[in-house]
């Protein structure tokens, strides 16, 4: 596929991205079940999955948080097709994560352990957000002495920045 607006990222990232489309595009032949790779009408995509999933990559390694930002940039998918393809894409991502992980060997390394609030509404609202209301629950946050209504994310994470 042909990105005129990806011309003016250096040549460096246009060759990675070119390496991160083709492990993509492994992975995906690795791990993807059949029912997922052979399901109603996927020969008529005008993106690849493997593409989509390059993408998702793509836009977390350069820190770009608006979709509709990101999508323009590549001009090769609209912002809201890009959503839903990633959300059919969610398991996908999730068994290549565990693939990985199972694959890695953490046992002589440094791993550091901490955990972060999510606040899913302000703190004014604690008492009366109806959001998440079966699984979030109300928290102290120590080092700013608040409460927070959200959740509790606790991460392993190794010396090299692998997320565990």
């Amino acid at each position: 596929m042909n990105y005129p607006k990806l011309k003016r990222f250096s040549h460096h990232l246009q060759v990675s991205f070119k390496d991160l489309t083709k492990i993509c595009s492994h992975w995906y032949r690795l791990y993807a079940p059949d029912e997922f790779k052979h399901r109603r009408n996927v020969n008529q995509l005008k993106t690849s999955d493997s593409l989509i999933l390059a993408l998702l990559i793509w836009q977390a390694k350069t820190g770009i948080e608006s979709q509709r930002r990101f999508c323009e940039c590549f001009g090769c998918i609209s912002h809201s097709r890009f959503n839903r393809r990633s959300r059919q894409l969610l398991k996908l991502v999730y068994q290549i994560r565990q693939e990985l992980n199972q694959k890695i060997n953490l046992s002589d390394q440094l791993l550091i352990i901490d955990s972060f609030p999510v606040p899913v509404c302000q703190p004014i609202r604690n008492y009366r957000a109806k959001i998440f209301r079966d699984y979030a629950d109300i928290g102290y946050k120590a080092t700013k002495k608040i409460f927070y209504y959200g959740f509790k994310v606790h991460a392993i994470v190794s010396a090299d920045g692998y997320i565990l």
